[in-house]
């Protein structure tokens, strides 16, 4: 019998890409048992399926927790500086670092809760189906733990590197693009800036809307992401240093399926 590559899900909300995952471990499409499904918001409808498919869950509520976060201690392995450096969000520039700081620092004690709840979990894989938080490195780098390949994925509503953001369907749309699409891709410390490891493309026509493309899009996504994760699954990814005389692509890291 086939050993199943085992990961655990994150959702904000509805949970459909969770829902073409499900669907794809139970039809044996992919080698896969999802092992548990997170979520930062206590009203997520995703929870639902979970439920249904007998999945455990969790609820990390990040609004309360960054409401409060001054009234509780950072975690002991949290170096500020260090996590600076390491983020691309923000300007390294930026006049007002104790600003930026205070936000992040916010976003890792919720992460740190996440982590709690997700130790009690073995997993291979961390997939975001829909979980509308941006990671900090603090968070990144104790999923990936020094591992040969990136441990989460996610699922982007445009063909990036074009359109990252929370938007990527609606910025398509407002640009006039003739062609939109889906991206699946490891994260990295950047907005939707890591390697590509998949993508799956529609054309656009001047009878579309916006919400057309969302569906067009979401069709697409339901497709691609489980098939992305047999891959991983399969062991056929690898990531290569792109050695471009680009500098603004050189030493970037890619994705190639062997």
């Amino acid at each position: 019998m086939k050993k199943k590559l085992k990961i655990g899900a994150l959702i904000s909300g509805g949970g459909t890409n969770l829902q073409a995952i499900i669907n794809s471990c139970e039809n044996g499409n992919i080698d896969v048992q999802i092992v548990f499904v997170g979520t930062d918001n206590p009203n997520a409808r995703g929870l639902e399926r979970a439920r249904k498919h007998n999945i455990p869950y969790f609820v990390v509520d990040y609004t309360t927790l960054i409401k409060k976060y001054q009234d509780y201690s950072l975690p002991e392995d949290y170096n500020s500086d260090e996590i600076f450096e390491k983020q691309h969000i923000f300007s390294k520039q930026t006049k007002d670092r104790r600003k930026v700081m205070q936000l992040i620092s916010s976003r890792i004690l919720a992460e740190r809760a996440l982590l709690d709840k997700m130790a009690k979990y073995d997993y291979d894989l961390l997939v975001l189906a829909g979980f509308m938080r941006v990671l900090t490195p603090y968070f990144i780098d104790r999923v990936n733990n020094d591992s040969p390949l990136p441990r989460i994925m996610n699922i982007h509503p445009a063909l990036l590197p074009s359109f990252p953001g929370t938007d990527g369907y609606g910025d398509t749309f407002s640009y006039g693009c003739k062609v939109g699409g889906c991206t699946v891709h490891f994260i990295d410390y950047g907005e939707d800036s890591g390697p590509i490891i998949g993508q799956k493309s529609f054309a656009i026509t001047p009878e579309d809307t916006e919400e057309s493309i969302r569906k067009k899009g979401l069709a697409l996504e339901w497709e691609l992401y489980p098939e992305c994760i047999q891959l991983f699954a399969e062991n056929r990814l690898k990531l290569q240093v792109n050695p471009s005389k680009n500098r603004q692509w050189k030493n970037r890291l890619n994705v190639s399926i062997v």
